[in-house]
């Protein structure tokens, strides 16, 4: 986990996490948001607040273990920004795209490979 750059222990002030500045509210030392959206990040937050809720996000990372959280945060700023990029298809837009360059290149090799075959044959017939 990236240390949020917050001041940990009771008194003083802290500076607050991405999501309670975005969010306009005192951040806690036990603020499920800190670990994973920094001060020195705020985009990664709001594109995330943008997409699928404070609230939301909250509700899914307190439903799952710290371990897991740290993943699930990468995949949400990265559907998220995905979204923002593309509202419409998000992720599954980009996923399509790789899907056809991955067929086309597919075809591609099969013919290479066909040719060289060919072409080995050919080698072989002329040795002969």
């Amino acid at each position: 986990m990236k240390d949020s750059g917050r001041r940990v222990g009771g008194g003083g002030s802290s500076s607050p996490c991405a999501a309670c500045k975005l969010l306009r509210r005192r951040c806690s030392q036990d603020c499920v948001f800190a670990p994973y959206f920094p001060a020195e990040e705020p985009h990664k937050f709001a594109n995330v607040h943008k997409v699928f809720g404070a609230s939301n996000v909250n509700k899914m990372l307190q439903e799952l273990p710290e371990l897991h959280r740290g993943d699930a945060v990468s995949s949400m700023v990265y559907e998220a920004n995905a979204r923002v990029r593309d509202p419409v298809y998000g992720c599954v837009g980009t996923i399509s795209s790789l899907q056809q360059q991955i067929d086309v290149l597919q075809t591609q090799l099969a013919l290479a490979q066909a040719e060289v075959v060919r072409l080995r044959l050919r080698l072989s017939a002329s040795s002969i």
